[in-house]
């Protein structure tokens, strides 16, 4: 397993409001189910090892785009949604924080005994992987949260977060099986956190003198140090700027979902009813289904689907948020009964808005893009933490104007 890269998770604290609860777990739940139909639940275990997926994922679901509780949130409502389709799905979700990270042994054993799965190999990956992160790995993180997602063939992947309190930083570390060559040598496919310089790293593939003869990693002294790449940092301010967002890339998207001219016209005929703000969700929830890894550089892009409960960049559009659910999930519900279209319209999408960026040349200004959204919160049922967006007395109604060249 390798290192894909590392970044900042500022800690935040605070609970995740039922309303949205809800909304994440339906959503994660369809574009779970759409990534299994198109590709099999090994590419689902595959893009939970992403650091960058997962991140981009999480805005998509309206989580806070760049704290640390969008792990939190993220695998609770994967949890809540996808166990009791397990049976279907082929996914099983084990652990979480806190107490229920330590209810993982249990929940991977009960697996076993309905899937017939070698339980006591289960939880020994389980151990192992906490053990490696929280004391062969010391970096001055304790890990608080650890996930254990396995499918019905035995193939599993593992989501874990640390705090560091004196920084006020989390790091998130993540393992997929199907990359595992040894639990002791660079077993990662990624470490998530802030590059604090030098770190002990007794599972680095050059220390294996410091691992010859050792059994338990707990009772091995590291003495090895390292320095992490820095990839994907996570800034701690609160709004999106412009350096936090590929322009092009989101102006492509609103492009699909504000110029009737540009549209992919047969993909549109297919999504009856769909207003301009729905599709702009859309075509971001088809590039988190279809996108390539490529793709999720910029995480903070897609909070652009359905903003976010602290109101950054904008208040959750929690009619637009329905909308999308529906759409997606009646889409899913007629492939299931083989009547494709539909769900083959959300999944061109993306593709129609990549198209749209090799002549895309934005002119727009991202900030005025958010005040646009945040203008019009109220009429899509815009919500924060502090309760729903009130109308303003007075409202132009302008639409923000998208040009090309």
């Amino acid at each position: 397993m390798k290192k894909a890269g590392v970044a900042d998770l500022p800690l935040h604290h605070g609970r995740v409001p039922s309303w949205l609860a809800q909304r994440m777990s339906r959503l994660g739940e369809a574009i779970v189910e759409a990534i299994v139909l198109d590709y099999g639940t090994s590419e689902v275990l595959r893009r939970l090892s992403d650091p960058f997926w997962f991140q981009a994922f999480g805005c998509v679901l309206g989580m806070d785009w760049h704290s640390s509780g969008i792990t939190t949130s993220v695998m609770g409502a994967l949890k809540r949604a996808l166990n009791h389709r397990s049976h279907e799905l082929g996914l099983y979700v084990c652990g979480g924080r806190g107490k229920h990270s330590r209810a993982t042994p249990r929940e991977l054993l009960e697996v076993a005994n309905r899937t017939g799965l070698d339980g006591t190999a289960l939880v020994h990956a389980s151990k192992l992987s906490a053990k490696i992160d929280n004391t062969a790995i010391q970096d001055g993180f304790q890990l608080y949260l650890h996930n254990f997602v396995v499918s019905n063939t035995g193939e599993w992947a593992v989501v874990q977060q640390g705090m560091n309190d004196a920084t006020a930083l989390a790091r998130r570390y993540h393992w997929h099986s199907a990359q595992l060559e040894s639990f002791v040598s660079d077993p990662h496919t990624a470490v998530m956190g802030h590059n604090q310089g030098d770190i002990i790293n007794v599972v680095a593939k050059d220390a294996a003198p410091t691992r010859q003869g050792v059994l338990d990693l707990t009772t091995e002294k590291p003495d090895y140090l390292v320095r992490e790449v820095q990839r994907l940092i996570m800034p701690r301010h609160h709004e999106v700027r412009p350096k936090d967002v590929n322009l092009k890339r989101l102006g492509s998207v609103l492009a699909v979902a504000q110029d009737s001219e540009l549209r992919d016209f047969e993909s549109v005929l297919m999504l009856p009813g769909v207003g301009p703000r729905t599709l702009q969700s859309l075509v971001l929830v088809s590039e988190v289904i279809h996108g390539t890894p490529s793709r999720f550089e910029d995480p903070a892009r897609f909070a652009f689907a359905h903003g976010g409960k602290d109101g950054n960049p904008f208040p959750v559009p929690t009619h637009v948020f329905d909308e999308t659910i529906a759409q997606l999930k009646d889409s899913l519900a007629k492939a299931r009964l083989e009547r494709s279209e539909k769900k083959a319209a959300i999944d061109s999408l993306t593709g129609s808005a990549q198209r749209l960026e090799h002549q895309f040349k934005p002119t727009g200004n991202l900030n005025d893009l958010i005040e646009e959204e945040r203008k019009n919160s109220w009429k899509y049922g815009g919500r924060t933490i502090n309760g729903f967006e009130k109308a303003p007395k007075k409202s132009s109604g302008d639409q923000l104007k998208i040009s090309f060249d």
